[in-house]
C-alpha cells in the first residue's frame, strides 16, 4: 500500500482524532488560513483603504487597556491601521509566499530526485553535485543575491515581481530536501517487483516513474513539505530585516514585525508583539502538524 493510499485510510484519520496536539494544531491553522482567505469579510477594517484612516488613531493601544478604543481589538499602529485587520491581511501574503515557493521546490525537487534515483549513473551523480552545491548557499543569501539582480536587471518593475523574485529565491534552496529524500527512496523502489514486472511486459520509464515509483516516494515529501512552509514563512519573515522582501504596500507578518520594531522602545509593543504571536502560533502549529504527519505516514513510529 501506498503512502497515499495509506494517508486516506481510517487508521490515519483514528491516529488524527487520537491526538489532542494533533487536532490543536489543526484548529489553529484552520482558523488563521481562514481568516487570511476570507480577510475582506471576517476585517473589521480594511488597512490598505486610505479613505477610511484617521491620523488621531494612530498609537491608540489595544481596546482591553485603559484608554483603548473599542473598535480597535489589538491597537493601531502610527497611521492609525487597525492591527488586527493587517494581520488578516498580513497573513495572506505570508502564507502565499510560503505555500507557493514550497510548491515550487517541491516541484522540482521531486522531479530531479525521481529522475536521479530511478535512472542513475551520471545524471544522479550531476543532480547530487548540484544539491551539494545548492546547500552550501543559505536561503538568505540567495534571497539577497537574486533580489540584487532583479534590482539592478528592472529597476521600474512592478510590485508583483517582487514576490516572484521572493518566491524563486526561497524555492532555490529548498528543493535540495526534496531532490534528496526523494532519490533515496526511489533507489529503494525500482529494484523491488512491481517496478521489475513492469518493466518486463514494456512499460516505459517515463510511465513507470509516473504511475509506479512516484506515488510511493510521496510519503516523506509531504511531511516535508509541511515542514517546509514554516520554514519558508520564516525566511519570509526575516528578509525585511535586511531590506528583502514584499513591497511596502503590501505588508507581510515579516514587515508588520520589521515596521513595529522601531517603535518598540517607545512603549507601543502591541505594533511588534501580535504580528510576532502570530508568525509564532502559525510556525508551531504547522510543524506540530508535521510531526503527527510523519507518525501516522511511519507504522514504525507508531
Amino acid at each position: 500500500m501506498s503512502a497515499l493510499q495509506r494517508f486516506f485510510k481510517g487508521d490515519v484519520w483514528h491516529s488524527f482524532r487520537s491526538s489532542p496536539v494533533a487536532m490543536l494544531a489543526a484548529g489553529v491553522a484552520l482558523v488563521c488560513l481562514t481568516c487570511a482567505l476570507f480577510a475582506e469579510v471576517v476585517a473589521p477594517h480594511n488597512p490598505f483603504d486610505l479613505a477610511t484612516l484617521e491620523l488621531l488613531d494612530s498609537l491608540k493601544p489595544p481596546a482591553w487597556l485603559a484608554g483603548g478604543e473599542p473598535k480597535y481589538l489589538l491597537g493601531t499602529d502610527g497611521q492609525g491601521r487597525d492591527i488586527l485587520s493587517a494581520l488578516m491581511y498580513g497573513t495572506r501574503i505570508s502564507l502565499l509566499v510560503g505555500i507557493a515557493s514550497v510548491l515550487l521546490s517541491m516541484l522540482l525537487g521531486v522531479s530531479l530526485g525521481l529522475l536521479a534515483g530511478f535512472v542513475g549513473g551520471r545524471v544522479d551523480a550531476l543532480v547530487m553535485r548540484v544539491c551539494d552545491v545548492m546547500l552550501s548557499f543559505p536561503s538568505i543569501l540567495v534571497a539577497l543575491m537574486i533580489s540584487g539582480i532583479a534590482r539592478s536587471l528592472f529597476p521600474h518593475a512592478p510590485d508583483a515581481l517582487a514576490f516572484v523574485v521572493l518566491v524563486l529565491a526561497i524555492a532555490l534552496t529548498g528543493w535540495v530536501q526534496y531532490a534528496r529524500t526523494v532519490r533515496g527512496s526511489t533507489l529503494v523502489e525500482r529494484n523491488k517487483e512491481y517496478v521489475l514486472a513492469a518493466r518486463v511486459i514494456g512499460v516505459g520509464s517515463l510511465r513507470i516513474m509516473r504511475r509506479h515509483v512516484l506515488p510511493n516516494v510521496l510519503g516523506p515529501v509531504l511531511v516535508l513539505a509541511t515542514i517546509q512552509i514554516a520554514s519558508a514563512i520564516i525566511t519570509e519573515a526575516t528578509l525585511p530585516f535586511l531590506g528583502v522582501g514584499v513591497p511596502v504596500t503590501s505588508p507581510s507578518l515579516g514587515t508588520l514585525i520589521r515596521n513595529g520594531n522601531d517603535t518598540l522602545f517607545s512603549g507601543e509593543w502591541w505594533i511588534t508583539a501580535w504580528p510576532s504571536l502570530t508568525l509564532v502560533m502559525i510556525t508551531l502549529s504547522v510543524n506540530l502538524l508535521g510531526d503527527w504527519l510523519r507518525d501516522a505516514l511511519n507504522p514504525r513510529l507508531r
